[in-house]
């Protein structure tokens, strides 16, 4: 077994480039959101569940940091998600609802994009990062030596780029119904309570998507055809949810804003799903966004 130096030691460099990159597009997301906060003409409560739930994507950028130190594959698909939606996420905030957006926003936001494509170039284009990112998460393993916790490799077939892609991309579901849920909620406090009972039918489905997602992607990983099919339900089944939702309840607006990433996130599922239908089962390409 390595030691933590000799895995250190042994590392590309660009690991070390990627890791600098992605703590600098975790700053610059905070940067981009607060300009986006201070320039604001309505600081209201939707605008500040929406700089939040953006801002938590620094914190995915550090996680996964931890991924690309590890090798983990998981790294690829989940840096191309929280890209995308990250891009989607904090664009939506730079245009106001009226005029033009500020010239300062309009900069980090072009600044944090270009980060991000970096990124994700990073991650697919890299043929360092691509023998490097191979390890799976460690596991509790009880054998004749005893129990111990290490890395094993998943007793599931191997899945694809593709499905792993999709899985993650439709994980994201449940937060971005439960985002603009939340926002809807605000208006409750004010002169809109015959919404009450949308905006908890729009919380139980954010809720319900995430175990409809999980089931999905278990029987997914493991080959199931029908887990396939039964995802793209699923998708189908969460925009007709929220897009109405978003649109009565939140305005063209809101529809734009909050309806976008979502949509977002179906297409790269479904279209995760075609590639890995398409592909033949001894070949397991690498997505290419």
């Amino acid at each position: 077994m390595r030691t933590a130096a000799e895995t250190q030691v042994r590392r590309p460099s660009a690991v070390r480039v990627l890791t600098t990159l992605l703590a600098t597009t975790a700053a610059a997301t905070v940067v981009v959101e607060l300009l986006n906060w201070w320039y604001a003409p309505e600081q209201g409560f939707g605008l500040a569940v929406r700089t939040g739930w953006a801002m938590l994507r620094s914190f995915g950028f550090l996680l996964l940091i931890g991924h690309v130190r590890r090798g983990r594959t998981v790294a690829r698909p989940f840096g191309l998600i929280l890209a995308v939606t990250t891009i989607f996420a904090v664009g939506r905030l730079i245009v106001p609802r009226q005029g033009v957006p500020p010239l300062p926003g309009l900069l980090g936001f072009a600044i944090l994009t270009a980060l991000c494509v970096a990124v994700v170039w990073l991650l697919y284009r890299s043929s360092a990062l691509a023998g490097h990112l191979v390890r799976h998460r460690p596991r509790l393993v009880i054998d004749r030596d005893g129990i111990s916790w290490r890395e094993t490799p998943p007793r599931r077939p191997q899945a694809s780029a593709w499905l792993l892609t999709s899985r993650v991309a439709a994980f994201t579901y449940s937060p971005l119904m439960l985002v603009p849920a939340l926002v809807a909620g605000g208006s409750i406090l004010d002169d809109r309570l015959t919404a009450v009972p949308a905006v908890l039918f729009w919380f139980g489905a954010g809720i319900t998507a995430s175990y409809a997602v999980l089931f999905c992607t278990a029987f997914l990983m493991r080959g199931k055809d029908w887990a396939r099919g039964l995802l793209v339900v699923v998708t189908g089944a969460v925009l007709a949810v929220d897009l109405p939702l978003c649109w009565w309840l939140l305005g063209v607006d809101g529809l734009v804003r909050d309806g976008g990433p979502l949509v977002a996130a179906a297409g790269l599922t479904l279209y995760g799903l075609r590639c890995a239908a398409r592909a033949p089962d001894d070949a397991r390409p690498e997505p290419r966004p």
